[in-house]
């Protein structure tokens, strides 16, 4: 459930009901909005996110029969068949009540109103509806959801600051910068924020927004209604809405646009945006953790990168060392992919021959954790026993330091490239891009190819 407190719109033409209600609404810790007329109502649950709407059955155009109120009880069933709806008035009678829920109330209130049996009734329906919505935003979006998070492996004094800052802010709602270089682990360091928080029971999504193009950005974060454009066949669930009473992480911010930061920043301020093709507000209530390469005051200093945006999402700035900075972590980090790949592959792999232990310690890993992960899945494949051999590896004599060209393949020497041009222009994915011709979408596939 989202941790934000439930809204409340009331409908009733007598000003002493609303304002009645509107107090009883307070003390028992809800939001209310008011209304007045059927109009109002419908203008109000087409503009924002409403957890239960409390409309009268009668009004000033007939005080009697309960039609206009079943009527708009109708419109509001169109409008989100989800949205719970309870009817109350002074006329009641078994036969209204029957019809009113036959046209979809949830349940009917007589005024006056019992108060405990009110407050009770909308919690229950607040809880039953929020239910509903979350398990139709995880049957949307499960594959967005992060999986296991793995063991946060940091043995080494280079990595106790970051586990005392995780310990310090993890419990907190603050927004975290998470900086280092590419594959240095700032997606594990990440989901071990998420896990010592009290949304640890809530999603964590994940979404590259750096790899995002300008025409889906609004759709993969905000999501679309149906009809919002040619391809939307049904609604979509956007990222921030999956992530709502959890946390977000936008990987790769300092990649985004300058229009597209402008987006970002306003429902980073606000807690509210609008699905493509929809004018109706919602609200969402989420931790923002963001992660880049690059170094963004320099961005700030350039220009490239909005100086509003970077206060809002870096409340706090925490650091991940390079592997090569971490030398003692690198055995345990091996053993741990040994042990991941080998399950995965079913095959009976358990240990580093000495020799590759040594060449493990020695190499460079320019690309960081993650290059070891894939230095550790390729010695699987390639083990012929029980034991991984230094050859197993395929790591080259002087990685990341003197090797030559001609002694690489096609496909290496792309890497090479790759990687200088990130380290020229700082982890900035679109100016090494730019460098080396290539499209944004078309450097991030090299960047996964080879992966950095």
């Amino acid at each position: 459930m989202s941790l934000a407190r439930p809204r409340i719109l009331v409908a009733d033409d007598q000003e002493d009901v609303r304002e009645a209600l509107r107090l009883l609404l307070k003390g028992a810790g809800f939001e209310s909005e008011l209304a007045t007329s059927p109009s109002e109502v419908l203008a109000k649950a087409q503009a924002q996110e409403l957890d239960v709407v409390l409309i009268d059955l009668n009004y000033a155009r007939d005080t009697t029969s309960g039609q206009e109120g079943l009527d708009l009880l109708a419109r509001l069933r169109n409008l989100d068949a989800g949205l719970p709806v309870l009817v109350m008035t002074a006329w009641a009678s078994v036969e209204l009540a029957v019809d009113a829920m036959r046209h979809g109330a949830r349940d009917f209130v007589q005024k006056p109103w019992d108060n405990a049996r009110l407050l009770a009734t909308l919690a229950t329906q607040v809880e039953l509806a929020r239910a509903l919505r979350k398990g139709q935003r995880l049957e949307a979006g499960t594959r967005l959801l992060s999986g296991d998070p793995g063991p946060l492996i940091a043995e080494s004094p280079a990595m106790r600051p970051v586990l005392e800052t995780i310990a310090r802010i993890g419990p907190s709602d603050a927004n975290v910068l998470i900086t280092g270089e590419n594959g240095s682990g700032k997606g594990t360091i990440a989901r071990a924020l998420h896990a010592a928080s009290l949304r640890s029971g809530g999603p964590l999504v994940t979404v590259n927004v750096g790899g995002l193009s300008e025409t889906l950005f609004e759709t993969e974060l905000f999501g679309h209604v149906k009809g919002a454009f040619t391809d939307a066949r049904t609604d979509r669930v956007g990222r921030f809405e999956l992530a709502d009473g959890g946390t977000l992480f936008l990987d790769e911010i300092a990649n985004l646009s300058l229009p597209l930061q402008a987006k970002l920043l306003r429902v980073l301020e606000t807690g509210e945006f609008e699905p493509v093709g929809s004018s109706r507000t919602r609200r969402v209530d989420t931790r923002i953790l963001s992660a880049t390469n690059a170094q963004l005051q320099q961005e700030v200093a350039a220009g490239r990168f909005r100086q509003d945006l970077f206060f809002r999402i870096n409340t706090v700035e925490l650091h991940v060392p390079a592997l090569r900075d971490r030398p003692e972590d690198v055995a345990a980090l091996a053993l741990h992919f040994l042990s991941h790949h080998a399950g995965r592959y079913r095959k009976a792999v358990s240990a580093f021959a000495a020799p590759a232990l040594a060449a493990l310690r020695e190499h460079g890993w320019p690309g960081n954790v993650r290059e070891l992960d894939h230095a550790i899945e390729r010695a699987v494949l390639m083990a012929k026993g029980e034991t991984i051999a230094a050859a197993d590896l395929g790591l080259r004599a002087g990685a990341g330091g003197n090797t030559r060209l001609e002694d690489l393949s096609l496909e290496e020497v792309e890497a090479v490239l790759v990687k200088k041009a990130l380290a020229r222009f700082e982890g900035n994915v679109s100016r090494a891009a730019e460098a080396l011709g290539l499209s944004r979408s078309a450097m991030y596939r090299r960047l996964q190819r080879h992966g950095l």
